[in-house]
């Protein structure tokens, strides 16, 4: 499914849901949703609804409620505190392609916005749930208790990030009265969410006019740039641009002297240093200077650059992949890279939602059947490294022919699960738990090289990237035994 990059980080979301609208009609019940062929079929096609789909449906784990008429989609969004349906809905508005996937258990649904990427599992109801369909006030008191429920219900690592957010809701709940003003409503809000540190967490709201937002989890890296350019007078957008150009001619000038390619929308830069392959990858997706592209054709422009580069990897003595500044995307995207590398099928991870009784998901990388190299290869990270740049470095770390150097990433991995609120304010929160192939837990902490390079030095924020990649080159070319700084304990 496409996504949006909406902040300079991240984003991946499971706003698979953001389909067709209109009313809801009424449901058919078949007895069991069972596919006649072992291929996924198109929820929505022409207009009209796959057959077998409709329904209603409670997702196992999200949220959702799901009502598939002949021809309309119509969502509501469940919780202890109540349900409404999805705020602001048009006829035809699709957010990507969502596919039915083959599916014997009766009384289930499974859904997919990618045949292969993440699924969305359903069970049956027999009809709408009445609290779904009662006329709500939405008063300030309602909306604290909503929005206390969706992160109890939904976020999944209050643990990790050391918050205890039910001593929260009931230190602020005698805040919120029916007199409480949308300004304060929000800022209970961002008190309750505030010291997460989560990449992927966020809440928007529009208040008199005024566009409200809390947001957290930026690298250290960036607010260093942050702090540097306002010393110089500059604003934070002028001292990120002129950062990203030093990164950018540091690539292109000083690594790959001048004989490099950057190619797909400028998000991929590859070229040869001697004898050693260079790919920089910065977002995982984004290759089309358009809006609302299909995820294949992301994969095709994605798939013709990765054919040229690799073609000209061949015989080379290593390869490093650097993806240090790497902002996320799809994490379809960061299989198919990965893919490029082995010759062997590998469990990358597991992912399952929070807070649901639904069996972990199994992502393999597969061997891919344009160019690959399998050679010995360097994977660079770094703090900026985030959400489908660490599940990158998830598949990448389970190839055993891939050294991990650099310093540890972001530590947001899960998938982006967005909940509108019914007064029109939205929420963004992480509630997937992403495991490797040996059950470790990176969220809140980070994924670790397996050796220690400062990638991005404090002291010389726009030229040590690019000395930073030059010895790792040194070292792929056998020039030196190690990077410096070492391997880790």
């Amino acid at each position: 499914m496409g996504r949006t990059l909406v902040r300079p980080h991240l984003v991946k979301s499971t706003v698979f849901l953001l389909l067709v609208a209109g009313l809801p009609g009424c449901a058919t019940s078949p007895s069991r949703v069972r596919s006649t062929s072992a291929e996924p079929v198109l929820l929505v096609q022409d207009g009209v609804t796959a057959e077998a789909a409709r329904g209603v449906w409670r997702s196992r784990g999200h949220g959702h409620v799901l009502t598939v008429s002949a021809k309309d989609l119509k969502l509501h969004h469940a919780t202890a505190a109540g349900c409404y349906p999805q705020p602001g809905e048009e006829p035809g508005a699709l957010s990507g392609f969502v596919h039915v996937m083959p599916d014997s258990a009766p009384d289930s649904l499974s859904l997919s916005a990618v045949p292969g990427d993440t699924r969305y599992l359903f069970e049956r109801l027999p009809a709408l749930p009445p609290e779904c369909s009662a006329n709500t006030e939405w008063t300030p008191p309602r909306l604290f208790e909503l929005f206390a429920a969706t992160f109890t219900e939904h976020y999944a690592f209050f643990a990790e990030r050391h918050v205890d957010f039910s001593a929260r809701v009931a230190a602020l709940r005698p805040r919120v009265t029916d007199a409480t003003k949308p300004r304060a409503l929000f800022g209970v809000f961002q008190a309750l969410t505030t010291g997460l540190g989560d990449a992927h967490t966020r809440i928007a709201a529009e208040v008199d006019g005024e566009t409200l937002g809390h947001a957290e989890g930026e690298a250290r890296t960036l607010e260093r740039v942050d702090a540097e350019g306002s010393k110089a007078g500059q604003s934070s957008r002028d001292a990120q641009r002129a950062w990203l150009a030093a990164y950018r001619d540091g690539i292109l000038q000083t690594v790959l002297k001048g004989a490099g390619h950057h190619v797909a929308n400028k998000r991929i830069f590859h070229g040869l240093v001697g004898d050693v392959g260079y790919l920089n990858v910065v977002t995982m997706g984004g290759y089309v200077d358009e809006d609302d592209v299909p995820p294949r054709e992301e994969l095709r422009v994605l798939d013709e650059a990765l054919d040229t580069a690799l073609q000209s990897f061949q015989g080379a003595r290593a390869v490093i992949v650097d993806v240090s500044n790497n902002r996320g995307g799809h994490d379809v995207i960061s299989r198919a890279i990965a893919a490029r590398f082995t010759d062997t099928r590998r469990l990358a991870y597991t992912k399952v939602p929070f807070n649901s009784d639904v069996p972990p998901q199994a992502f393999h990388v597969e061997p891919a059947s344009g160019p690959r190299y399998t050679g010995p290869v360097y994977l660079v990270t770094s703090d900026i490294t985030v959400s489908a740049g660490e599940v990158f470095t998830l598949a990448m770390r389970a190839l055993p022919n891939v050294t991990h150097v650099g310093t540890t990433t972001r530590g947001a991995l899960s998938d982006v699960l967005v909940k509108p609120l019914p007064n029109g304010w939205s929420v963004e929160l992480s509630n997937e738990r992403y495991l490797d192939p040996k059950g470790q837990l990176f969220e809140a902490r980070g994924i670790p090289p397996q050796q220690e390079l400062e990638v991005f030095p404090e002291d010389d924020l726009h030229e040590g990237h690019a000395r930073a990649v030059l010895s790792v080159v040194d070292v792929a070319s056998g020039r030196r035994n190690a990077v410096p700084g070492g391997a880790r304990e």
